[in-house]
């Protein structure tokens, strides 16, 4: 007997209100806001017609909780009051659609754009590749306090949570990258080293925020020097810390193996689904482009799903999806004139077709 979840189960977490079903949207970089970091029309649309497309939990593209944390053009902002305002209108227009509000927090570390924040590149340590200078030890301070306070900023505008970038090998993920980040202070080195970054915004964030506020972490297995081994510690010691409301692991195919031989003999998606939670909920990302899919990321253990490109080429995938068990993305590559009617801006048109080949047409 089957008795996994379905994908229009509502999914009660830890904090904070359930979201009404198992769909959730990824964040995703578009390029769609302001220089300064305020939120642009284009963005407002975007993230409001995804929730009223039926997803669960609407999350936002990363916005940058430093300054110097900018990693590409028209980025979210969430480092000034000045980006109040805007993220004040955007989580009630998101509310307004019958989601769950989620803004995702992030520094781009040695990936940011000087050009762009006019700010110094830094990381965790000297990197001659990209010219980032090492953070000081009260500069890590400084970026956990910085974390805090954008949160803080998020709950006042009125998201109902924030998601936390430790993924894709942005600062947070630089941290934790075991082959360079060899700081001789208490962030670097060990592995416990490493990861205390992570943990200190966590517990910084439930000690700063209202006790329905939700908070989620946003981790990538493999690549940009991220050891499989690791993802699974790390991702079995948050869940059992009791202090995140969601793990969600950008794997982007849920179902490949991992690069690592010695964790190849089954999908990534399993190896995760494997671990204890102690009521931590568990969110895949990658390739899921169909209802099936989806199902099938629950069927294999998940809680729930996070859907990126699907929700580029449809604004209500989560509607069709839960109406229809056969519902497909339309194929690719598709016409600029059916993402505009998405709800793409000309900003994020841009942004995709220079990613993903094969998915605007160029005609």
């Amino acid at each position: 007997m089957n008795t996994s979840a379905q994908l229009s189960d509502p999914l009660k977490l830890a904090h904070g209100p359930a979201w009404s079903n198992r769909i959730t949207l990824a964040p995703l970089t578009n390029w769609q806001s302001h220089a300064d970091g305020t939120l642009g029309e284009d963005e407002y649309r975007w993230l409001t017609m995804r929730a009223r497309g039926g997803f669960g939990m609407t999350m936002t593209c990363a916005a940058h909780v430093q300054r110097s944390g900018q990693g590409f053009p028209g980025q979210l902002g969430a480092w000034s009051d000045a980006h109040l305002s805007g993220l004040t209108r955007l989580a009630a227009g998101i509310h307004a659609g019958g989601s769950v509000s989620c803004l995702q927090l992030q520094h781009s570390g040695r990936r940011a754009e000087p050009e762009l924040s006019g700010e110094p590149r830094i990381a965790p340590w000297d990197d001659a590749e990209t010219g980032a200078r090492a953070l000081t030890t009260a500069e890590v301070e400084q970026l956990v306090r910085d974390f805090i306070a954008a949160a803080r900023r998020a709950e006042q505008a009125g998201f109902q949570g924030v998601e936390l970038h430790g993924a894709h090998g942005y600062l947070l993920a630089q941290f934790l990258d075991a082959e360079h980040n060899q700081r001789s202070d208490r962030y670097g080195g060990s592995f416990d080293n490493r990861t205390r970054v992570l943990f200190e915004i966590i517990a910084g964030i439930r000690a700063s925020t209202a006790p329905g506020f939700q908070l989620g972490l946003r981790l990538s297995p493999e690549r940009f020097d991220i050891r499989m081994s690791e993802s699974l510690a790390l991702a079995q010691q948050v869940m059992a810390g009791g202090q995140i409301d969601y793990l969600d692991m950008s794997l982007w195919d849920c179902f490949k193996p991992p690069q690592d031989p010695a964790y190849a003999d089954r999908p990534l998606i399993a190896h995760f689904t494997a671990l204890p939670r102690h009521g931590t909920r568990l969110g895949v990302a990658g390739k899921i482009m169909d209802a099936a899919t989806a199902q099938r990321c629950l069927d294999a253990g998940a809680d729930f799903v996070l859907i990126g490109r699907g929700a580029m080429l449809h604004h209500d995938f989560a509607r069709r999806a839960l109406a229809d068990p056969a519902f497909r993305c339309i194929e690719r590559p598709v016409s600029r004139a059916h993402l505009e009617a998405e709800g793409l801006g000309p900003e994020f048109i841009k942004y995709v077709s220079s990613t993903w080949p094969r998915f605007v047409a160029e005609a």
